[in-house]
């Protein structure tokens, strides 16, 4: 009796599942797509996604060694990552971070699909936040359809006044967090309130707050659709031997509605219930393939797929993570033997080396040495020459530095005006003017090199040398 009651109650969970699928499928042409929300593997997944972002959006109170630890001080041309000041001089470390995004983007992609559209990319991230938010105020999926149809009433009203108030509280924010990697993020918090803020900052939150509030709260899909050019490039970045959500169609087809314990009576294991298509956030029957424009390769649909399977007592799998080769029977070759990775992989491991050795070699000083033109030298009254140097010194460090400047290349040679310790200030650049003296004799040409070196220190130790050139009558 009880095994009938629950045979009973599983057929009745099955037909309501197709019910609500069939329902979403007939209207969801030309109207908003509201998944359906499901738990399992790929879904506690997903949360990887709303942890890295959250992350994100919290970065800018991170601090260190008593200053913000990510700043983008554009002003000050100069951008600190936790205790490294990264300067306008070192910009060269930025092409190696586009590099070495770009191949994770295109080595991933090689190996398992559109994870990053799935599980990282911020549109699908906050399209989520959105939407989890929507289901929490309006209901579920088949409430909001009915929302969405109803007249406005008070209660209607009510509903998407809250909504939408949230999602602009999360817009404005998206677009604070932004802002706040480039400025103190407490004093942005000041200036805001105090209406304040550079018109940048506002320019800034108006910007991330329409982008946010309409590409997730409104046009969801929509983006991944027709917007988003990854999804039109991603049939040349895989291969048969890419992984991606795969519908094994030799074990599901033919499709058809079965009740469980039912003969299977020449039909596959597909009882065609939609539910893989009621959970894709893009509305894509995964049975049609995963490489279609909409699909973004989350696995939802295959953890939907799975519950149906454990209800119908079929096993898991009909939709799973696969390649092409495997679906075929195919023997799929190792990573480490897939030129496409091999490639990936290489140029990867150079530009993560190129950055760490840039981060880990940034030099304490920046210095430049110009030689005044007029006058390229100055004959004086004791018969000595005399050149004129003016000295850029820029202290990238956190610490004052004390130094003094030296030069060799010419017999006797006299340096005039920095015969003293020279202090450097943290991130600063101060002009010195240094002359040099030479006696005739021992300048054998019109321009004979000098090499400057700048050394010193305290709690950094500097021993800098520039290459110059001390100019005299020509002979």
């Amino acid at each position: 009796m009880n095994q009938a009651a629950t045979t009973q109650t599983d057929q009745d969970s099955l037909k309501g599942l197709y019910d609500e699928a069939v329902h979403w499928h007939v209207n969801v042409g030309g109207k908003t797509i509201h998944a359906k929300r499901m738990g399992g593997t790929f879904r506690n997944v997903k949360y990887l996604g709303w942890i890295f972002w959250i992350g994100y959006l919290l970065g800018p109170y991170l601090r260190w060694d008593g200053q913000q630890a990510i700043l983008f001080d554009i002003p000050h041309r100069q951008f600190h990552l936790f205790g490294a000041t990264v300067y306008p001089q070192d910009i060269w470390m930025l092409s190696f971070v586009l590099i070495l995004l770009a191949m994770t983007l295109f080595g991933v992609t090689a190996v398992a699909g559109r994870v990053f559209c799935g599980y990282f990319c911020f549109q699908t991230v906050w399209t989520d936040w959105f939407t989890w938010v929507e289901e929490k105020i309006e209901g579920n999926p088949l409430q909001r359809r009915k929302l969405d149809q109803a007249g406005w009433s008070g209660e209607k009203i009510a509903k998407r006044s809250t909504k939408y108030l949230i999602w602009a509280l999360i817009s404005f924010y998206t677009g604070f967090a932004f802002a706040a990697y480039f400025t103190d993020a407490f004093g942005l918090w000041r200036d805001v309130f105090t209406l304040q803020a550079h018109p940048a900052a506002w320019v800034t939150f108006l910007l991330f707050f329409l982008g946010t509030f309409i590409l997730a709260g409104f046009m969801r899909e929509q983006v991944c659709l027709w917007l988003c050019p990854y999804a039109r490039i991603q049939s040349v970045m895989v291969d048969k031997n890419t992984i991606i959500p795969a519908y094994d169609a030799k074990r599901g087809e033919p499709r058809g509605k079965r009740k469980k314990g039912e003969a299977d009576a020449g039909k596959g294991d597909c009882i065609d219930c939609m539910q893989c298509v009621a959970v894709c956030p893009t509305g894509v029957d995964i049975r049609n393939s995963a490489l279609q424009e909409g699909c973004i390769m989350c696995g939802l649909c295959i953890d939907a797929c799975d519950s149906v399977m454990d209800k119908i007592g079929k096993p898991r799998g009909l939709i799973r993570y696969s390649s092409e080769l495997e679906m075929q029977g195919a023997q799929v070759p190792p990573l480490f033997k897939r030129a496409r990775v091999i490639i990936y992989s290489a140029i990867f491991i150079v530009s993560l080396a190129a950055i760490v050795y840039g981060l880990a070699n940034i030099p304490p000083l920046e210095m430049t040495v110009l030689h005044d033109r007029q006058p390229l030298y100055t004959m004086m009254s004791d018969g000595s020459i005399q050149n004129s140097y003016t000295f850029k010194i820029l202290n990238k460090t956190q610490q004052d530095i004390s130094v003094r400047i030296s030069a060799e290349g010419i017999r006797d040679l006299k340096v005039m005006g920095a015969s003293e310790e020279i202090v450097l200030q943290p991130n600063k650049m101060v002009p010195y003017v240094v002359r040099l003296r030479a006696m005739p004799e021992n300048v054998p040409a019109d321009k004979v090199p000098v090499v400057f070196a700048v050394s010193g220190g305290g709690s950094v130790m500097v021993q800098q040398t520039y290459e110059s050139f001390f100019a005299g009558p020509a002979h």
